[in-house]
């Protein structure tokens, strides 16, 4: 049972002539084509994925030096460009798109050894937390296929919750990678904003800063998260907020210990509503915290507005961006654009340049606060979500604990992360009574990556060491 092995692990064993990659990969396209009927996590798969595969087993054979990740599928999210293979950003107006060249992630992920098997399913352009759209359906939960797999990295998530695929690449401009890792049971990892370069096919260089999106990695386990990031962090000429390298050898760092570390936890940010299981099962892990030898204080939050006025803040940035990016197919074709993604066009249509500036003030208020947090804490401690998966047709819950909220955003307790670009992951930590997953959210301040993955892999070492797969 390959699904069971990590990253690391199974490159072990096929630099131990053990595994070849031929027989990964021949593994793991025969799960997807057993279960991914089940869930629609793959929407594309990669004819020459085998003949890749058969490279990796001669190079081996050659005893060439590899890389982290020679042999090892990747599931790679249908936003981000593949050379060669269909890349439809789940739009019907993409659905014929055959890129010619790879995102500067996909080109590091390939010489890292990687070999992408297939692109995973996404909502239209990324651009809501669940995976549905008009081109492939939606995405289900592994771990129950009535409920949804989150988004917008539901695909990715899906396809690692289920064993299709052991790492998958994944991107986040609300919570696109901890949303579906907390919903699929899995472990979810977005860095320091500029820490991966951001380069797509939208000739739009700075168009990922408000809210900050990046890419990250959807994985079993904290270990594999740290090596994707070794091998796909780095400046790019073609990304002006990219970064020099300033996590290095973090894979080797996990095991340092967490004694001192300062742990801040909070419900809700002072701002949400969280469902009193999701609350219950979350703030149980802080005594475990504690033994680890971190100290841990609650503490009380205050951005000096209410929910409604933080979402109305967050949401015209992204409602803008969608505008800016997403009208003129709206306009010419709007047959090809679901009511979700039509209705925050039209909203971030109504924004005009001087309301569209005055979100900075408010935006350096709440990064005021974080950095005023982060004195006096290492990390911040939350659930990811308010709530466990809910219907896989629908947008969110209306209600939690008997309150009213709004079903697209008030059960996100991601989006503060976007707003700072601070890196942030989701953590597998238990179930809930109906048996779905749930996730505790870890964040550190900004070029903390280390911290972050390094206290993950703490308690997933002491905590989470038995893997559980839905089949």
């Amino acid at each position: 049972m390959l699904e069971q092995f990590g990253v690391s692990e199974l490159v072990s064993q096929m630099k131990a002539k053990k595994l070849s990659p031929v027989e990964v990969t021949d593994y793991f396209l025969k799960r997807i084509e057993d279960h991914n009927d089940k869930i629609n996590a793959f929407v594309t798969l990669n004819e020459k994925a085998r003949e890749e595969a058969k490279k990796a087993e001669e190079r081996l054979m050659k005893e060439e030096n590899v890389g982290d990740f020679h042999g090892i599928p990747i599931a790679i999210k249908d936003l981000t460009l593949t050379n060669g293979i269909r890349t439809t950003f789940g739009s019907p107006a993409f659905q014929n798109y055959i890129p010619d060249r790879d995102a500067v992630i996909v080109e590091r992920l390939k010489r890292a050894g990687a070999i992408v098997i297939g692109k995973t399913n996404t909502p239209e352009f990324g651009h809501i937390g669940t995976t549905d759209n008009l081109l492939f359906g939606a995405t289900k939960n592994p771990w129950n296929a009535s409920k949804t797999s989150g988004g917008s990295s539901g695909g990715s998530a899906a396809a690692v919750g289920a064993g299709l695929v052991p790492i998958a690449e994944g991107n986040d401009g609300g919570g696109s990678i901890r949303i579906p890792a907390s919903f699929c049971g899995v472990y979810g990892f977005k860095p320091t904003y500029g820490a991966i370069p951001n380069t797509n096919s939208i000739a739009n260089a700075f168009g990922s800063t408000a809210p900050f999106a990046n890419h990250g990695v959807l994985s079993h386990s904290p270990l594999d998260a740290a090596l994707f990031l070794e091998n796909t962090q780095g400046p790019s000429t073609r990304d002006p907020f990219s970064l020099p390298v300033y996590n290095k050898e973090i894979s080797q760092k996990l095991k340092e210990d967490l004694k001192g570390v300062r742990i801040a936890y909070t419900e809700n940010f002072g701002l949400y509503e969280v469902d009193k299981e999701v609350a219950h099962i979350v703030e149980s892990t802080l005594s475990k915290w504690e033994e680890l030898g971190c100290t841990v204080e609650k503490i009380d939050m205050d951005f000096g507005m209410n929910l409604e006025g933080f979402i109305t803040f967050f949401t015209s940035m992204w409602y803008s961006s969608a505008a800016a990016g997403s009208g003129p197919l709206l306009n010419e074709n709007p047959e090809w654009v679901t009511d979700s993604y039509k209705a925050m066009i039209e909203e971030g249509t109504k924004l005009n340049a001087v309301q569209y500036k005055n979100l900075d003030p408010i935006r350096t208020s709440i990064w005021n606060k974080m950095q005023d947090f982060f004195d006096s804490y290492d990390l911040i401690l939350s659930p990811t979500l308010a709530v466990p998966a809910f219907d896989y047709r629908l947008l969110g819950p209306d209600k939690i604990n008997g309150k009213k909220i709004s079903s697209v955003s008030d059960w996100l307790l991601t989006h503060l992360y976007n707003t700072t670009g601070f890196p942030a992951a989701s953590l597998p930590i238990g179930f809930s009574a109906s048996g779905l997953p749930i996730g505790l959210q870890i964040a550190g301040n900004r070029f903390q990556d280390e911290l972050v993955l390094r206290a993950s892999y703490a308690y997933d070492e002491e905590y989470s060491k038995q893997k559980r797969f839905p089949f």
